[in-house]
C-alpha cells in the first residue's frame, strides 16, 4: 500500500503538544495527533490507554510516540493491532525507566514536587531538555505553560511506577546519546543518534525524519 493511504497517530510528550513536531514533514503520510484527556481519579495507565483508542479510527495504524507519548503508544498497542510502533526519546518498559525515578516513586518524592512547580520553563528546564535556539525555547515555554497540571501529576506518577513488561515485535526505538531525561545507558535502542538530546525531534529534525521514514518504508530496516 502506498504511504499516502497510511495514517500515523502521534502521541506527544509530557507537557508537549503537536508544536514539538513543527520541523517534521511526514510527506505523504496522513498525520493525526492524539489529544491528551483528563485522567479519572486513580485511573490506571491501562484504562487511560483504552480510552485513548476511541480517537483511533483506522485499522492496523502506525503509532509514533515521543517520550511519555512513547510509553503510552506501547500501552495503546496492547488494545489494538498496529502496523508499526515508533518510539523517540522514550522508554518501552519498566526496565528502561532510570532506577532513580523508580526510587523517587517508592518514597513518593514526586508527590512533594508537584507539576504546578514545573509548568514554567526556565534556564533549568532549558538545560535539562538541552533547548538551544530562541525559537525552540519560546515554543517549549508556551507548551509547558499551557499544560494541564492534573494530567502532568498523573503522568509523572505513571512514569515512576511504570509496570509494562510486554514487548512488541513491530517496534522501532530511536534514542539519542545525549538524552538527560532518559539516558541511553538505561535503554535498548534500535537506532542511536549521536549527540541526540531528549528533544532531538526539534534540533535534529531532519535526521529524525529520515530515520522515521526509512523505518516506515522498509520492512527490514535494520
Amino acid at each position: 500500500m502506498n504511504s499516502i493511504f497510511k495514517t500515523i497517530y502521534i502521541f506527544t510528550g509530557l507537557g508537549a503538544d503537536e508544536r514539538v513536531f513543527y520541523k517534521i514533514n511526514f510527506e505523504t503520510y496522513n498525520v493525526i495527533y492524539v489529544k491528551w484527556i483528563t485522567p479519572a481519579n486513580n485511573e490506571s495507565i491501562e484504562a487511560y490507554a483504552l480510552r485513548l483508542t476511541e480517537q483511533i479510527s483506522i485499522e492496523n495504524p502506525i503509532l509514533l510516540g515521543l517520550s511519555f507519548g512513547g510509553m503510552m503508544a506501547v500501552e495503546v498497542a496492547k488494545h489494538i493491532r498496529t502496523e508499526k510502533i515508533i518510539l523517540i526519546s522514550s522508554s518501552k518498559n519498566r526496565i528502561e525507566i532510570p532506577f532513580y525515578y523508580r526510587i523517587a516513586g517508592k518514597i513518593r518524592l514526586h508527590k512533594i514536587i508537584r507539576a504546578k512547580f514545573l509548568v514554567k520553563a526556565n534556564k533549568v528546564t532549558n538545560k535539562i531538555f538541552s533547548v538551544r535556539s530562541s525559537e525552540d525555547k519560546k515554543i517549549i515555554s508556551s507548551m509547558i505553560g499551557a499544560s494541564d497540571v492534573v494530567f502532568l501529576d498523573w503522568a509523572i506518577d505513571k512514569i515512576v511506577h511504570l509496570k509494562n513488561e510486554a514487548m512488541h515485535n513491530n517496534l522501532v526505538h530511536i534514542h539519542g546519546t545525549a538524552d538527560k531525561i532518559l539516558p541511553l545507558r538505561f535503554v535498548k535502542a534500535d537506532i542511536i543518534v549521536k549527540g541526540g538530546t531528549h528533544l532531538m525531534i526539534m534540533d535534529r529534525a531532519a535526521e529524525i525524519k529520515e530515520h522515521v521514514l526509512k523505518s516506515l518504508e522498509k520492512k527490514n530496516y535494520f
